[in-house]
C-alpha cells in the first residue's frame, strides 16, 4: 500500500481548511499513513471577474478542471471538493470516492443591524447569489440588494468598511473556517432554502485506484450521499447552474425525509414540500418538481 497520500485542494482559506478536515479524519483512521495537502491554482482562482461575470456559462469546472487533471495524471491521489463546485458528471475516469459528514446546510445573517426583522427598513444586504437575493426579496421587498463577491474574508471586511447593513452566507463556509461566531442569525432552511448539497464535501478520486477507495470508505457517511442525490437531482430538473434562483432543504427524521423546495419566478417563491421515506431517492426530487411546475402552469404561486 502506499505510504504517502497526496490530497489535492484549491489554495483558499476555505478550501484548505476542508482539505485539513479530511485530511484529519483519514490520518485518524489510518495512522501508520501519511497525508499531505498539495495546494492547486484552478481557473477559477486565476480570473475570477471575468468567469463569474459570464452569466452563460456554468462556473462549476473552473474550480476544479486543473485538480482533475493533477488526479488523472497521479500527481494528487485525492482532491476534495465542495458539493455544489462539481458537475453532474465526472470526468472520465474520476469518481466520487466518498461523501462525508454534511456540515450545516443553512445560509446565515451576518449583520451590523440586528436580525433579519429588526434591519432597518431599505437595509442594504450583500450577496452575490441570485437564489439569495429573491429569497430575501421575496420576505421583504424593502430590502436593497448589493453586489457582494470575495471570499468568506473579503466579504467580512466589506461589511465592517462599505455601505452594507448585513451580508448573507453560508454556515459551512464560516464553521469550517473558524468564524461560527460571527453569525448574527442562522435563516430558517424552510423559508429560506440553501442551494442543493449546500455543506457538502465530494471526495474524488481515480477510478481504478483500490487502495484509495478503500481508504474513503472510513469517512463516507451513505444517508448524506442519499440526501444529496436528492438535493442534485432537483438541481438538475430545473436546470440549476450557479445563476439559476432554486434551492431546497433537507431534514431526516429516521428513514424519512421532509424535502423543502423552492424554485424563484419573476420575485415570487414557489414552494413545495414532500414527505417520504429517504429510500425513494431521485424520486422524492421528481415529486416537489412536479408540484413546483403544477403550481407554476395553475398560476398558484405561495
Amino acid at each position: 500500500m502506499k505510504k504517502n497520500i497526496i490530497i489535492g485542494s484549491r489554495g483558499s482559506i476555505l478550501a484548505l481548511a476542508q482539505a485539513n478536515l479530511i485530511k484529519d479524519r483519514l490520518q485518524e483512521n489510518y495512522p501508520n499513513l501519511t497525508f499531505k495537502i498539495k495546494e492547486i491554482v484552478t481557473s477559477g482562482d486565476k480570473d475570477l471577474k471575468s468567469n463569474w461575470e459570464n452569466s452563460d456559462v456554468s462556473l462549476k469546472s473552473f474550480f476544479t478542471k486543473e485538480i482533475d487533471q493533477e488526479l488523472l495524471d497521479g500527481d494528487i491521489d485525492i482532491a476534495v471538493h465542495s458539493m455544489k463546485d462539481m458537475p453532474a458528471i465526472s470526468p472520465k475516469g474520476l469518481i466520487c470516492g466518498a461523501i462525508p459528514d454534511r456540515e450545516d446546510a443553512r445560509d446565515v445573517l451576518v449583520s451590523k443591524n440586528g436580525f433579519l426583522v429588526t434591519l432597518p427598513q431599505g437595509a442594504k444586504i450583500g450577496t452575490s447569489s441570485l437564489r439569495r437575493a429573491m429569497n430575501l426579496k421575496a420576505v421583504r421587498a424593502d430590502f436593497e440588494i448589493k453586489h457582494l463577491r470575495g471570499n468568506i474574508h473579503t466579504r467580512l471586511k466589506k461589511l465592517e468598511t462599505e455601505d452594507y447593513d448585513a451580508i448573507v452566507l453560508a454556515a459551512a463556509g464560516l464553521k469550517r473556517t473558524g468564524l461560527a461566531d460571527k453569525i448574527t442569525e442562522y435563516l430558517n432552511g424552510e423559508v429560506f432554502p440553501p442551494a442543493p448539497a449546500q455543506g457538502v464535501l465530494y471526495i474524488q478520486c481515480r477510478e481504478n485506484d483500490e487502495e484509495i477507495k478503500e481508504i474513503l470508505k472510513s469517512i463516507h457517511n451513505e444517508t448524506v450521499a442519499k440526501i444529496v442525490e436528492i438535493e442534485r437531482e432537483f438541481s438538475k430538473i430545473f436546470d440549476g447552474g450557479c445563476h439559476t434562483p432554486m434551492g431546497c432543504y433537507s431534514q431526516i427524521n429516521g428513514d424519512k425525509i421532509k424535502f423543502t423546495a423552492v424554485y424563484l419566478d419573476e420575485g415570487k417563491q414557489i414552494k413545495a414540500v414532500v414527505e417520504d421515506n429517504l429510500i425513494k431517492g431521485k424520486k422524492i426530487a421528481y415529486m416537489a418538481a412536479e408540484e413546483i411546475k403544477n403550481k407554476i402552469n395553475k398560476g398558484t404561486i405561495q
